[in-house]
């Protein structure tokens, strides 16, 4: 790919989270290759959501528009020697629980589409006879996917730079202050460094990179993401989402249980997250109910991710040359492997 004067397209991406990572790398490696750099800020040492994620990857989502990146992007993991090592993927499987009159056969033809054999469509009596619920609606419908595990977004983010910078890409360490139209990054010691593309890949520092900048924040916002390690006696009970409690989670290390419930707390500084304990004792209480055991919260980790309206991560066009790529809606994880390749090619066409 070459940009003016037959010179190497010139690629900035701004963030250094799991997104801007796996971004750069299939940038620099895409046929007719570019120069590409990255501005890591937003990832270091800080708490952003690539860093705690919990990191549950599985093919099935309740709607087709979800369910195909999702499934795509894990059985693109699974097939991949490098991909598997650079996540320390875990295949463990996974439980999705739905109220009655949910549409679930058309997203778990999609899930075995990708993922032959992988999804199974269950009801209540399947769900109560092999999981420890003990409140369950009559009439709930549940997936039960073979293929879903878990992932380390920290650990694949870390493996990606570091290839990258191998494969060329120029990683700075700097804070950016502004993009800007030219497109061009402004980084905080003054200097602009234009660029043929820029990408702002910020996670839960866009919203504010943009607005810092006076480009329209598009659709994009923040928002908390939190959940407990619990002491919770879980036996035969794996990944999971139940959508009638809302209740999410995984076995953890060290015997815990990871757990978590949707927060509502929007329009979060990314540097000033602070857990919100009331949400955490709302999760003990709802799992004490749901699963009729004693569920102790013993540390409760918050961080933020950035939403989009329309959720979904993708490559969105701000302007000639400049874009965002974010908005995974704290869901990233599941399909930043096949939205980063689609994102790659997108920039490069």
């Amino acid at each position: 790919m070459t940009g003016t004067a037959g010179r190497s397209l010139r690629v900035a991406i701004v963030g250094g989270g799991v997104a801007g990572a796996l971004l750069a790398w299939r940038t620099v490696r895409a046929p007719g290759g570019a120069s590409v750099a990255v501005f890591t800020e937003g990832a270091g040492g800080r708490p952003d959501a690539s860093r705690v994620s919990g990191g549950l990857v599985r093919g099935f989502e309740p709607t087709v528009a979800a369910a195909g990146p999702a499934a795509e992007s894990l059985a693109e993991i699974r097939a991949s020697d490098v991909l598997r090592e650079w996540s320390g993927y875990r295949e463990t499987g996974a439980l999705y629980v739905l109220p009655g009159d949910a549409a679930v056969r058309e997203p778990a033809d999609i899930v075995d589409a990708y993922l032959p054999g992988s999804a199974e469509v269950v009801g209540r009596d399947k769900v109560a006879g092999a999981f420890p619920f003990r409140e369950l609606p009559a009439d709930c419908v549940a997936v039960l996917e073979r293929y879903a595990g878990h992932i380390s977004p920290h650990r694949l983010r870390t493996a990606a730079l570091a290839a990258a910078a191998e494969a060329g890409v120029t990683v700075h360490e700097a804070p950016v202050d502004a993009v800007t139209r030219d497109p061009a990054v402004r980084t905080a010691d003054g200097r602009t460094l234009r660029y043929d593309r820029v990408v702002v890949a910020a996670g839960a520092w866009t919203p504010a990179l943009l607005a810092r900048s006076g480009l329209p924040v598009a659709g994009l916002r923040t928002k908390q993401i939190q959940y407990s390690l619990c002491a919770a006696p879980l036996a035969g009970l794996g990944p999971f989402v139940d959508e009638n409690s809302g209740l999410y989670g995984r076995p953890h290390e060290g015997g815990c249980f990871l757990l978590g419930l949707p927060s509502d707390r929007w329009g979060v500084d990314p540097d000033a997250v602070t857990a919100d304990l009331a949400l955490a004792e709302r999760l003990a209480d709802s799992a004490r109910r749901v699963f009729g055991v004693t569920v102790a919260v013993e540390h409760t980790v918050a961080s933020s991710d950035c939403y989009h309206d329309l959720a979904g991560l993708e490559l969105r066009s701000l302007g000639p040359g400049l874009h965002t790529f974010t908005g995974g809606s704290g869901g990233a994880a599941k399909t930043v492997v096949g939205a980063s390749r689609k994102a790659a090619a997108a920039l490069l066409a």
